[in-house]
């Protein structure tokens, strides 16, 4: 038994470290922008925390409809039909132009209004641009997802890694020629954080199309508006629908406590993008785990070996509780030098390394709610996980951060109070469900 999880450890591994590098690399693009607008000053770096706490509810949300590409396409592969993957990036590709459209367009209508969310007027007026220019770049994004899911589930996730990697570097060159004013270009600050992020993104996409037109030429569409390519948009939406829900259910916790962050001041809202960057990129470690759950219990339903899912779990569980306890012991000890890095503002260091005590206690609950929802996911068990957030979120996380944050006085860390407890049910409630679908597999 020992050896079976060791040997299922590893493959999950093989896996899950290319899909983690890959999810880092596209939260580093963000973690960069960060880092080089606070360079620019406090103002813009409130404003890039506005701007993308607005963008990363539909971003989420997308990324969790996309799930059922790497859902779908994994069942296909273990089932001995990978042709059908061809028809998931069809597909796929199909609900991404459609969704990021939508979304952009909707971005330029919502930007009048930004206003009503109660942010300092000096934060409105300074994101416009960067908010709209981020909002185009969801379409290559959600391509590149797609895209990407596809090639996890043929269980080639490396080259997406590398273009990944690559696409990071070239945002950090082009945000040094258009925030600073480099190689001639004027600057443009915050504005030129939001066009580096565009095409970067899109050099991405049209990395990873290349690379799946060349490399994986037998799933490769040969007609892409052939019959059948609405119907599996229709398809793949349905089943996507609930893990988009509870991204949804879990980034609005976040996002609203951001709005509520902008209620108490500067100061606070951008140590609070600080510490929420930090969080968000030791995130990406379970979420690839979690992705990589998915696709080897999708794998093995398909296949039939339902005798490896156990350990599969298990040893991701285990893991899990190892990383993200690395994690929190960086949070809670190194925080002044972390907050270093971002910003010299003494009043808004001081607040960072108060918010990195409280992301450190929630790193464990964190990356076990998301990993176990991985695997319900490779169960297409998606209905109830969705609930679980609606509670964990919605219910517990958010009036908590907001009677804590006000009424009780305890302001920037009363928000974090009610996020480290939706967390903590998440991954109680989560853990459960998961106990109790891997029991069913032995009765």
């Amino acid at each position: 038994m020992i050896s079976n999880h060791g040997g299922e450890n590893r493959k999950t591994l093989a896996l899950a470290f290319p899909i983690v590098a890959g999810f880092l690399g596209q939260m580093l693009i963000g973690l960069v922008d960060t880092v080089m607008v606070g360079w620019v000053g406090v103002l813009p770096l409130a404003a890039c925390a506005f701007g993308n706490t607005i963008l990363s509810v539909p971003l989420i949300i997308g990324f969790g409809l996309l799930s059922s590409v790497s859902v779908r396409a994994s069942h296909a592969f273990g089932s001995g039909n990978p042709a059908l993957a061809g028809e998931c990036l069809r597909g796929g590709s199909l609900l991404s132009l459609l969704m990021g459209g939508a979304l952009a367009v909707t971005a330029h209508a919502s930007l009048p209004f930004l206003h009503f969310l109660g942010q300092p007027p000096e934060v409105n007026q300074a994101v416009g641009d960067y908010f709209l220019l981020c909002a185009w770049s969801f379409i290559p994004i959600f391509i590149t997802g797609t895209a990407k899911n596809v090639c996890e589930s043929l269980s080639k996730p490396w080259p997406p890694f590398w273009i990944m990697i690559g696409a990071v570097f070239l945002n950090v060159f082009l945000n040094w020629i258009f925030i600073f004013g480099n190689l001639g270009a004027p600057a443009m600050g915050l504005t030129g954080a939001g066009l580096a992020t565009l095409l970067s993104r899109i050099a991405a996409m049209l990395g990873v199309l290349l690379y799946c037109s060349q490399a994986l030429s037998g799933i490769w569409p040969k007609r892409w508006l052939a019959p059948g390519l609405v119907a599996e948009s229709r398809r793949l939406f349905r089943i996507g629908i609930h893990s988009a829900g509870l991204n949804l259910s879990e980034v609005t916790s976040f996002s609203i406590g951001s709005v509520m962050m902008g209620w108490l001041g500067l100061v606070p809202l951008a140590a609070h993008q600080i510490a929420l960057s930090c969080a968000a990129t030791t995130f990406m470690v379970p979420l690839g785990i979690g992705q990589a759950v998915s696709v080897r219990v999708s794998q093995a339903r398909g296949s039939g070996e339902t005798e490896k899912i156990r350990p599969i779990i298990r040893g991701a569980l285990a893991m899990t509780v190892f990383v993200m306890s690395i994690f929190a012991a960086i949070f809670l000890t190194l925080g002044n030098s972390i907050a270093d890095c971002f910003v010299d503002d003494a009043a808004v260091r001081a607040l960072t390394v108060q918010l990195l005590v409280l992301a450190g206690v929630f790193q464990v609950f964190d990356g076990l709610q998301i990993v176990s929802s991985g695997a319900l996911r490779g169960f297409a068990d998606t209905k109830v996980p969705f609930l679980i957030g609606i509670i964990s979120y919605w219910a517990l996380a958010l009036p908590t951060s907001w009677l804590a944050a006000f009424p009780l006085g305890y302001g920037a860390r009363g928000i974090w109070f009610g996020l480290v407890l939706g967390l903590g049910f998440a991954a109680a409630a989560m853990g459960a469900r998961v106990h109790k679908k891997i029991r069913s597999l032995e009765t």
